[in-house]
């Protein structure tokens, strides 16, 4: 027969306590041991817009997307909605985890030097996302057109 003590039985017959179950610490707060409690995800357009705006201030790049999404952007801007799409137009990302694939799709200015400019997208795109703690394991880039200057006068 088990004791019983002030109607509290011994520790034979109490029923196993419940596992500890970790709570996730408040925001920016340390958790005991280093680990994370909770999952961050990076959605892709967070990575889009990131690259993009990285992709537009390299030296040589007129625009960024292809032909027909800079066509439907120039009618956006027609009816006064010009900065929409304007964010992600030319990029596209897959992300898995922490790690980003990006594909540019760009036209070049003319007078510029294609793997050049090029060259200098892939690395802008990478320090821009790498600097959100992202990591970055490949920036293909497509030179969909060319932008063309004024024609060249013809005076005499």
């Amino acid at each position: 027969m088990t004791e019983v003590v002030d109607n509290v039985p011994a520790a034979e017959d109490a029923p196993a306590a419940p596992a500890a179950v970790p709570t996730a610490a408040p925001s920016g707060a340390a958790v005991p041991g280093g680990a994370a409690q909770g999952a961050t995800a990076v959605s892709e357009e967070v990575v889009e817009k990131i690259a993009g705006s990285a992709a537009r201030k390299v030296p040589g790049v007129a625009d960024l997307g292809g032909d027909v999404a800079r066509f439907f952007n120039s009618v956006l801007d027609r009816v006064g909605l010009d900065s929409v799409g304007d964010a992600r137009r030319g990029i596209s990302a897959k992300v898995t985890g922490t790690s980003a694939v990006i594909n540019v799709v760009l036209v070049i200015a003319e007078g510029h030097v294609v793997a050049e400019v090029t060259e200098a997208v892939r690395r802008a795109v990478v320090a821009a996302v790498q600097g959100y703690g992202l990591e970055v394991t490949a920036v293909n880039v497509t030179v969909d057109d060319i932008e063309l200057g004024a024609a060249p006068s013809t005076e005499a």
